[in-house]
């Protein structure tokens, strides 16, 4: 009898790898070794996810054993093996003709995209091998298994599929953002140099907000990224996003010292560029209050300290407004800021 989740004894015994009760259990005419608990999850399902290879081979010796019976959330059992890392269960099922190696989940996630999304490099190799696994199938909000790795930092996965050339690198998701935007966005610095060893990847295109990958990275403090970046002669440092805030700006905005000075290292950028709303670099870190980057700026003849943004606003009267008091005092201590705009 099942428990009050839908486990049966011979569910338990599959995800715990117990085969010897398995096999016992098996052995009996009234058992149905087929049915799901209240999550939808067969016996063949716990045991693949668990990685019990034993287990899902007495299982698949049955006739009456659907290999390939997804759960309440669309997972088969190759899926939640794959997306768990179970090679020797994956190889199992993948020689099965009954098997739909590329069935995506209620997600739209198909058993490649689980495998890639948690870094299962070995799983990775064993769907790609597959001539009826498409390497490029996207889930629900437009995530490819490429655009789940980069995302998560799974280098390896990211070398397999970059590697391939039926893989499109450049597929945005749902929000417009691209593989090498996600990476840099999540500090991946290592994915980021892997995706723009394919010559069909820009490092300065924007996604749907304007950000390019290095405002990204700039925004997040992702200094290694931002170096990364900087290296290279085809970036832009000062391009604006949608509300017109450079990756300088971000990164002094969100008190990032160390890719601010990066960026200052650049020649070519500008530390005094306003957003759409006239505030300056400036503006925004005595705005939040960023004691260090005021202090970087403020050093600099190229920085104006009294300019104000649209509504009259400068960096010394917003400062003031926060009671940052440490960016007030590092802005009257200077001699170019102009008192009488508190």
């Amino acid at each position: 009898m099942p428990n009050n989740r839908g486990r049966t004894p011979l569910s338990s015994a599959a995800e715990h790898g117990h085969d010897g009760v398995v096999n016992l259990l098996l052995g009996r005419e009234d058992i149905n070794p087929d049915m799901p608990d209240s999550s939808g999850q067969t016996p063949l399902a716990w045991a693949a996810m668990r990685g019990h290879d034993i287990v899902v081979k007495l299982l698949l010796g049955r006739e009456d054993v659907n290999p390939d019976m997804p759960d309440s959330s669309g997972q088969t059992p190759l899926s939640l093996a794959a997306g768990n890392g179970q090679n020797r269960v994956v190889e199992l099922l993948l020689r099965r003709e009954n098997i739909k190696p590329d069935m995506p989940d209620n997600g739209g996630q198909t058993p490649l995209s689980w495998a890639a999304m948690n870094g299962r490099d070995g799983v990775v190799k064993l769907l790609l091998r597959r001539e009826d696994v498409n390497p490029d199938t996207p889930d629900n909000c437009n995530h490819t298994p490429l655009s789940w790795a980069a995302r998560n930092g799974c280098d390896e996965v990211v070398r397999l599929l970059v590697g391939r050339k039926d893989v499109n690198p450049d597929i945005p998701d749902n929000v417009g953002q691209k593989p090498r935007s996600l990476a840099a966005l999540n500090g991946y610095d290592g994915v980021v140099k892997l995706l723009f060893e394919r010559e069909d990847v820009s490092p300065d295109i924007p996604d749907t907000c304007g950000q390019t990958p290095l405002s990204l990275a700039a925004e997040n403090g992702r200094d290694e990224v931002a170096k990364l970046l900087l290296g290279r002669e085809d970036v832009n440092p000062n391009m604006p996003d949608n509300g017109g805030r450079t990756a300088f700006l971000w990164a002094a905005g969100n008190g990032h010292d160390r890719v601010v000075k990066l960026l200052l290292k650049r020649e070519a950028v500008n530390p005094d560029l306003p957003d759409h709303g006239g505030r300056r670099p400036l503006w925004w870190a005595a705005f939040n209050g960023h004691d260090g980057v005021v202090k970087l700026l403020l050093e600099r003849e190229d920085v104006n300290p009294n300019i104000p943004d649209n509504r009259g606003r400068t960096p010394l009267s917003v400062a003031s407004t926060k009671r940052n008091k440490g960016v007030v005092k590092l802005l009257q201590g200077q001699k170019s800021t102009n008192p009488s705009t508190v």
